[in-house]
């Protein structure tokens, strides 16, 4: 079968993959220059299967109240008159119920165990090189309350086959020396020793690199400017790029566009409940790579990640939420220096940092959206929000085996047309 994928990330690039190892004939466009050069570009480089619990849950609430009209806070909303941020807003504050999130975190974490599974399948296979560590993801708390609901959170994951060993201040310290300057801040935390981290772009550029090896067709630069459809299927995609305008057909087609899949979709009547979640990141130059840290760190206060990627380390996260609007806000950029500062004060680093912010698709509840629309040769593989890179690889092997009318093999509420 003839397949067209929209979108050369992180999602499209790995569903593109495994579509092309069941067989299909498959041609990838993007309007970028290469792979993985928007929302897949500079993210926080963790594989955190831990990060299972959704932003939407019932601890959240307080820490909305608490971070209302700052311009540093973890999470930015900024009010539009945009029905559509309005609606999302009401169905995020609805996943807040605890049996919602408890669902929510179920359906998260089948999907993240068994992506992780088969990235480690397919690096062994294919020998990719990106900065990789396995090391674990070590998460810091420094508030009680947050604490506490975290080993709640980490009871359920345990249910559900993934081990988040609870650990006093000491012992946080012990797993990451680096963090000895601010162990006064610390209360306890948790690890993930089967957590993994690395480069996301670096990932998705060598699997695009082998993927076109294999037969994939990459067509860089290329625009999408809107799906036809005729007969309640898609009959082609309008795309334009330096040669002019063209109509692609396919037999199947992909929409793996991250946060700009509901404007493509929305003309055929097709509504997803994502919203552009702006982040940010920092990637910073090491002078003295002991002094950084070498474990990857969830900083819970700020919703900060620390990744080392070789002799760099990417600070990243928060969510703003702006439209897609892509401005980098330098108040937001500093706050992810200062919080470097205040965790590693021995951090020694070369030149200045280098900051980007690229816009999530996240979903109200966290859980991406994945399958086949209600046109039947149309298939989703969005909405990942701020888990993407953990969920790529087994977002792409699922959707192949969906496409093949294969029951995929994780426990997850994929669409069914």
């Amino acid at each position: 079968m003839k397949i067209l994928v929209l979108g050369a990330g992180l999602l499209g690039t790995s569903s593109a993959w495994y579509l092309r190892a069941a067989g299909h004939d498959v041609t990838v466009i993007d309007r970028q220059p290469a792979a993985a050069l928007e929302t897949s570009f500079a993210n926080g480089g963790q594989i955190s299967v831990s990060h299972a619990e959704p932003w939407a849950n019932p601890h959240v609430l307080p820490r909305l109240l608490k971070w209302l009209g700052r311009r540093d806070a973890p999470l930015l909303w900024h009010w539009r008159a945009d029905p559509a941020q309005w609606a999302w807003g009401l169905r995020f504050l609805r996943e807040c119920l605890p049996g919602r999130t408890q669902a929510n975190i179920a359906a998260i974490l089948g999907l993240a165990l068994y992506s992780r599974e088969r990235l480690q399948v397919l690096r062994a296979e294919l020998g990719l090189e990106y900065d990789q560590l396995q090391r674990g993801i070590l998460h810091i708390y420094t508030d009680h309350d947050e604490l506490a609901a975290a080993m709640k959170a980490a009871h359920l994951m345990a249910r559900h086959g993934l081990d988040r060993e609870m650990l006093d201040a000491q012992a946080c310290l012990v797993i990451e020396p680096a963090l000895a300057g601010a162990g006064s801040l610390l209360v306890g935390g948790d690890y993930t020793a089967s957590d993994e981290s690395g480069d996301a772009c670096r990932f998705t550029q060598a699997l695009a690199e082998r993927a076109a090896a294999a037969g994939v067709v990459f067509r860089h630069g290329v625009h999408v400017d809107r799906i036809a459809t005729g007969g309640g299927r898609v009959a082609g995609v309008l795309v334009h790029d330096a040669d002019g305008a063209s109509l692609e057909t396919a037999d199947a087609y992909v929409v793996a566009l991250g946060s700009y899949s509901p404007l493509l979709l929305r003309p055929l009547g097709l509504s997803l409940p994502i919203c552009p979640a702006k982040g940010y990141s920092a990637t910073l130059t090491l002078a003295n790579e002991a002094s950084a840290p070498s474990v990857s760190i969830t900083d819970d206060e700020r919703k900060l990640v620390f990744s080392r990627l070789g002799n760099r380390l990417r600070v990243a996260g928060t969510a703003e939420f702006n439209g897609y609007d892509l401005t980098l806000d330098p108040v937001r950029c500093q706050a992810l220096i200062d919080r470097t500062q205040q965790l590693f004060p021995d951090l020694q680093i070369v030149g200045e940092p280098e900051f980007w912010c690229g816009l999530r698709p996240a979903t109200p509840s966290n859980v991406p959206v994945i399958g086949r629309s209600r046109l039947p040769n149309l298939w989703l593989n969005t909405g990942h929000g701020t888990l993407g890179w953990t969920m790529a690889c087994g977002s792409g092997a699922a959707l192949a085996d969906l496409v093949d009318g294969r029951r995929p093999a994780p426990e997850f509420p994929f669409l069914r047309g």
